[in-house]
């Protein structure tokens, strides 16, 4: 085909683009949007695609054979057609590519000239050697045109059998039952999603699986499809024979590198590629599922869509380099969630695994950490904040010994409000697993205008391929609302301040001097030097510390919590937190002390110091970075709190003293 191509050649003028991308698939047209984005008109852009139709999204497809969608759902943020500086050609394949001159042959021989050429090419259904694969009513489930196969199958067939037990397969099952078809899965391996889940999940897997009425099989191979013209039965390795008038191939994925190869272009299981996802040709770039990077090969879309984003980054003059993805898992397998993310096996000594099971609800989730980090995470059943650990499990996040603790108590690291609040996630945090749109891509997004869930997701393409991230965006969307400052921030700023500033008198300047004559009409010093002022201002200094020791426990008192508001409540414990200021001048002077009085005083001190701060943040919260503020409130309440604990007994010890001596 490829030689008809050349003789062609003459009778066409020849067309000239920027960069040409072969392949309309999510990761291709992911790259032209990229690119787009950081140059809007500037690059002349031709996409081809050897499908019939617009770019569509293929992680839908099942839902499109079990009917819960309509196939003009599939093209929605797919469309190019509104793009004036590209050029599509659908329907036309890439035959040839001719690297001296730049150029590439289409199936009708024209020829088109490149600056860059972009393989986006994906993969193909793997087609094992089996007996008979090739009768009448044996089909993949890779593209539109077998989903469509399947959709006019689905009717007709009253037993399928689904070769293969991974993520494709199971959702094949789910389509194929849209009648009461009677559905076997045949997997070779030792339980589902193998490559996914551990054995233990994958009994949970397989259980629910099987509560639907699919018979699953593991540890089992189709030897034969038996048949005359069509399907009639399948023989597995144990000799068993399965009725059927349908067979179903998902059994893995195949690199689309024939093209590479035809054209000398270095490749492995698939085409080659170095960190700035350059092929052994320097003006020939690969990305998606066609791809082999550092001898590794990524069979789903959202490792494409870094590929895509790093590729576009580098092209348009920018420092981006890949370095690999860390392959992740976060849907749900028939309506049932399954999350597995990062390094999940234990061939390592030095990691150690951690597991939270709730059998009552179906639920079971594993953690490895490896040298004090999470490096792997696996889930099956329902799993708040689910998308955090895969953001931890990316960055290698630190875990403590009390969240390992709550996780297997709880099957939780962190906190409900730390797991699910969006806002306050990192910036490299990974928002939308299946486009790879992090906290702070939104953030961006948001600052361009985009201040919807819609505009958002058009902007950046989070929640337009699965949707299961589509409440985050919400939350996020939610979150970045102008806050109102809190009732009586200005005097929760006023009498914070304050604080804060004789905090600091005490501990850095020189503490108030005694009066050195007694010929001063006012001598201030006798406030701590006469006994019957200095047991006033004492008293007084422990009675406001009872009070606001009160104040600070409104929350337990419902009379209390119903007499006055919350914020009011507040105000009034910072502003007893300054009168306790004032006192403490009259009690001391200013004066650290020695030995007990000298803890004492550091103490007090310092429990008024960080009680300011976290009334600083909470007054001027509304003019902050909502993870700024949750910090400072975090360590200043909890320092509030540790440093509380040894004041009754240093107090005690201290008027033991006094009046013991």
């Amino acid at each position: 085909m490829a030689s008809e191509a050349y003789k062609l050649e003459e009778h066409y003028v020849k067309q000239s683009y920027d960069y040409i991308v072969v392949g309309t698939g999510p990761v291709g047209v992911r790259f032209i949007q990229e690119v787009l984005k950081l140059n809007n008109n500037s690059n002349s852009i031709a996409v081809f695609g050897d499908e019939p139709w617009k770019p569509y999204n293929r992680i839908k497809l099942s839902s499109l054979v079990s009917g819960d969608v309509k196939e003009d759902s599939l093209y929605a943020s797919y469309d190019l057609s509104n793009y004036q500086n590209v050029t599509t050609f659908y329907n036309n394949r890439i035959v040839a590519i001719d690297r001296n001159k730049k150029e590439v042959i289409d199936s009708e021989g024209i020829r088109h000239c490149y600056d860059k050429l972009i393989l986006a090419t994906g993969s193909r259904a793997y087609i094992p050697a089996i007996n008979g694969v090739f009768l009448k009513n044996v089909f993949t489930f890779r593209d539109l045109n077998d989903a469509q196969s399947l959709m006019g199958r689905s009717v007709r067939t009253r037993k399928t059998v689904i070769i293969g037990g991974g993520l494709l397969g199971l959702e094949a099952a789910r389509a194929m039952q849209r009648y009461h078809t009677e559905v076997h899965i045949i997997e070779h391996s030792s339980w589902l999603m193998f490559n996914q889940l551990d054995t233990r999940a994958g009994s949970y897997l397989k259980r629910y699986v099987e509560s639907l009425g699919v018979h699953v099989h593991v540890n089992e191979r189709v030897e034969n499809i038996i048949g005359d013209e069509c399907v009639e039965s399948v023989e597995l390795s144990n000799g068993e024979k399965i009725d059927c008038d349908t067979v179903i191939i998902a059994a893995g994925i195949v690199s689309n590198n024939v093209l590479a190869v035809d054209s000398g272009i270095a490749t492995g299981k698939g085409i080659r590629v170095n960190d700035f996802l350059q092929t052994s040709d320097e003006d020939i770039f690969a990305i998606g599922e066609c791809i082999e990077h550092n001898n590794k090969m990524y069979g789903l879309v959202a490792p494409g869509f870094e590929h895509a984003a790093v590729l576009a980054h580098h092209l348009q003059g920018k420092k981006s380099r890949y370095t690999g993805s860390t392959s992740s898992t976060n849907l749900k397998v028939l309506d049932y969630p399954v999350f597995s993310v990062g390094e999940t096996g234990m061939s390592a000594r030095s990691r150690e695994q951690f597991i939270y099971q709730d059998h009552k609800n179906e639920v079971y989730r594993k953690i490895v950490v490896i040298n004090g980090k999470i490096r792997g995470a696996i889930g099956i059943g329902e799993w708040p904040g689910v998308h955090r650990f895969q953001e931890a499990v990316e960055h290698q996040r630190r875990v403590w010994p009390w969240q390992i603790k709550r996780f297997l108590n709880e099957g939780m690291l962190w906190n409900d409000a730390q797991s699910e609040n969006v806002i306050d996630w990192p910036a490299t945090a990974t928002v939308c697993n299946c486009t790879g749109v992090t906290r702070g891509q939104l953030d961006a997004a948001m600052k361009r205008g985009a201040c919807t869930v819609a505009e958002l997701a058009q902007s950046t393409g989070a929640s337009t391929v699965c949707g299961t991230c589509k409440p985050l965006v919400a939350d996020f969307v939610g979150g970045n609302e102008k806050p109102t400052p809190v009732i009586g921030f200005k005097t929760l700023l006023g009498a914070s301040i304050i604080s804060v500033i004789a905090a600091f008198i005490i501990f850095f300047l020189p503490s108030l001097q005694y009066g050195v004559s007694a010929a001063q009409e006012i001598n201030f010093d006798f406030l701590w030097r006469n006994s019957l002022f200095k047991q006033i201002s004492g008293f007084t200094l422990l009675g406001l510390s009872i009070v606001i020791s009160v104040v600070s426990l409104r929350k337990h008192f419902n009379k209390l919590i119903k007499l006055w508001d919350f914020a009011y409540w507040r105000v009034a414990h910072v502003v007893i937190g300054a009168l306790l200021i004032v006192m403490l001048l009259a009690h001391t002077g200013f004066r650290l002390g020695s030995n007990l009085n000298f803890y004492l005083m550091s103490v007090f001190t310092a429990l008024i110091l960080v009680g300011s701060i976290a009334g600083l943040a909470i007054g001027y919260e509304h003019n902050l970075p909502r993870r700024v503020v949750k910090h400072m409130r975090s360590y200043a309440i909890w320092s509030h709190i540790i440093l509380l604990w040894p004041l009754p007994v240093l107090l005690g010890f201290h008027i033991l003293k006094t009046y013991y001596f």
